[in-house]
C-alpha cells in the first residue's frame, strides 16, 4: 500500500491511497469467506460447502462490492495509523481507479485532530484574586440564619411587607392568560420583590380568602418582548398569610444555629466560612483565567465537527436546565427575542462552544507535554466518591460501571489533574 497526504487545512486532511494486486487477493479472500456463509450449494448445507466450491455460486457484483469495501476499510485505518493522523470523523472515500484484482486507487478526506503549538504555559499572567470578607456580609448571613429560625404564625389580619403568604394568580393581556403569568400555592414573601413593581405592593391591606385584581403594568425594559411596556391584569386570591416574628440577635440565637455558646463565635465562623467559599470561588477563577489566556497565547486549529458536537452538548444541557424550570427552548426564544433556533445557536452557542473545544484541545497537548496520566486508583478513587454522593440511587449507581461512563470520568479526572499542574507552575513564582 502506498499513501500520500495533503493538507487542506490545518484541520481537515486527504489521503491518497493506492493498493497493489497482493492487497487486492487478501480483501477477496476475506469478502469470498463471508459471502459463502449465506450461499447455498446443491448437496450442502447452507453456509458449508468449501469456499472454492461457495465461490462459484457468489454474485459477482456482489462480491466485488465487498472486496472494495473490505480493502477501503482496512487500508484507510492502517494509512491514518501510518500517517499519525487521528481522523475526527469518518473519511469521505471516493474511487478514482480500479482495475479487478490488479489495483485500486482512491482518496480520503476528513477532519483531523489538528497539532496545537503551546504557548510559555510556565509564565502566565493570570494571579489569584485576593479575598476578604466584610462586615456586611456576615451582617447579611446572620440575617439569613435568623429568617430561618424565625416564628411563623398565621394570622386573620390584613397582609403587610415582611409577611410570608401563599398566593394563586393568572396574569391576562387583552384579556387572555399568557405564558408564565400563572401560579399555584406559590409561597412569596412580601418585600422580596420577586415580582414585577406594584405586584407584592397590591397584596397589602388584602386578608386570606380574599380575590382581587390587581392592574399592573410591565417595566419597559423587562426581558420579554410580548410583555415589555404591557398593561396586564392579574387575578390574585390570597390563601394564607404568617406573620414573621424574628428572634433576637443574642447569644440564644448562636446557640439555636450551631455549636456555638456566643454571637461572636458564630460571626467568628460565619466569617471563616466566608473566607474559605471565596478562596474556593477565586481558585476556580485562576483555573478558568490561565486555561483562558494559554489558548490566547496558543496556536490552536478549531476542527469544525468538534464544535458542532459541543453545540450539541450545550444545547442539550440547556433544554434540560430548562425543563427543570418548567420552561421550554421555544419560550426562552421567544422571551430573548431570537428568530430562530439557528440565530441563537450562532449568537449564544457557538462561541462557547469554540472555546470549551480550544481549551480541551490545549489542556490535551499540556497533558503529554508534562507527561500528565490519570491512574487506575485515582479513577477508581474518584468513582467511588460519586458513588457515595447517589448511595441511595441504584439506577445512577449501575451507571458507574458501563465502560463510556467510566472512561468520560477518566477524561474529566486527566482534564483536573492538568489544570491543577497548569495552576503549580505559575503560582510558584507568587509563593
Amino acid at each position: 500500500m502506498k499513501s500520500t497526504v495533503k493538507n487542506l487545512s490545518d484541520t481537515k486532511v486527504e489521503l491518497t491511497i493506492t493498493l497493489n494486486a497482493e492487497e487486492l487477493a487478501i480483501a477477496t479472500e476475506v469478502a469470498t469467506s463471508k459471502l459463502a456463509r449465506d450461499v447455498k450449494v446443491a448437496g450442502f448445507r447452507k453456509g458449508k460447502a468449501p469456499t472454492a466450491v461457495a465461490a462459484k455460486n457468489i454474485d459477482p457484483e456482489k462480491l466485488q462490492e465487498q472486496v472494495i469495501d473490505n480493502a477501503i476499510s482496512k487500508a484507510v485505518a492502517e494509512a491514518f495509523v501510518e500517517s499519525k493522523l487521528q481522523a475526527l470523523d469518518r473519511p469521505a472515500v471516493a474511487i478514482k481507479k480500479y482495475v479487478v484484482g490488479e489495483m485500486m486507487e482512491f482518496t480520503a478526506e476528513t477532519e483531523i485532530l489538528p497539532v496545537v503549538k503551546l504557548g510559555d504555559y510556565k509564565k502566565l499572567k493570570s494571579i489569584a484574586e485576593k479575598v476578604s470578607v466584610i462586615e456586611t456580609e456576615i451582617t447579611e448571613t446572620i440575617g439569613r440564619i435568623q429568617q430561618s429560625l424565625a416564628e411563623r404564625k398565621e394570622v386573620k389580619r390584613v397582609a403587610k411587607i415582611g409577611d410570608e403568604t401563599v398566593i394563586d394568580f393568572v396574569g391576562k393581556k387583552d384579556g387572555v392568560a399568557f405564558p408564565g403569568g400563572t401560579g399555584n400555592d406559590y409561597a412569596l414573601t412580601l418585600g422580596s420583590n420577586q415580582f414585577i413593581p406594584g405586584f407584592e405592593e397590591g397584596i397589602v391591606g388584602h386578608k386570606a380568602g380574599e380575590t382581587f385584581d390587581l392592574d399592573l403594568k410591565f417595566p419597559d425594559d423587562y426581558q420579554s418582548p410580548e410583555l415589555k411596556g404591557q398593561k396586564v391584569t392579574f387575578t390574585t386570591t390570597l390563601k394564607s398569610v404568617k406573620e414573621v416574628k424574628l428572634p433576637e440577635l443574642d447569644d440564644k440565637l448562636a446557640a439555636k444555629a450551631g455549636p456555638f455558646k456566643t454571637m461572636d463565635e458564630l460571626k467568628t465562623d460565619i466569617k471563616r466560612e466566608l473566607n474559605s467559599q471565596k478562596q474556593r470561588e477565586a481558585g476556580e477563577k485562576l483555573k478558568d483565567s490561565l486555561v483562558t489566556e494559554l489558548v490566547g497565547i496558543s496556536n490552536v486549529p478549531i476542527p469544525e465537527i468538534l464544535v458542532a458536537d459541543q453545540a450539541k452538548s450545550i444545547e442539550q444541557d440547556f433544554v434540560n436546565n430548562l425543563m427543570y424550570q418548567g420552561a421550554t427552548l421555544d419560550q426562552y426564544l421567544e422571551n430573548k427575542g431570537f428568530e430562530s433556533k439557528e440565530k441563537w445557536l450562532e449568537t449564544e452557542v457557538k462561541d462557547v462552544a469554540t472555546k470549551r473545544v480550544q481549551a480541551g484541545l490545549v489542556l490535551a497537548e499540556l497533558s503529554k507535554i508534562e507527561k500528565i496520566e490519570a491512574t487506575t486508583a485515582e479513577l477508581e478513587s474518584r468513582i467511588e466518591m460519586f458513588k457515595q454522593q447517589y448511595a441511595n440511587n441504584a439506577d445512577a449507581l449501575k451507571q458507574f460501571e458501563q465502560p463510556e461512563v467510566r472512561r468520560d470520568i477518566a477524561s474529566r479526572l486527566l482534564t483536573d489533574k492538568t489544570v491543577d499542574r497548569l495552576v503549580e507552575l505559575n503560582t510558584k513564582k507568587n509563593n
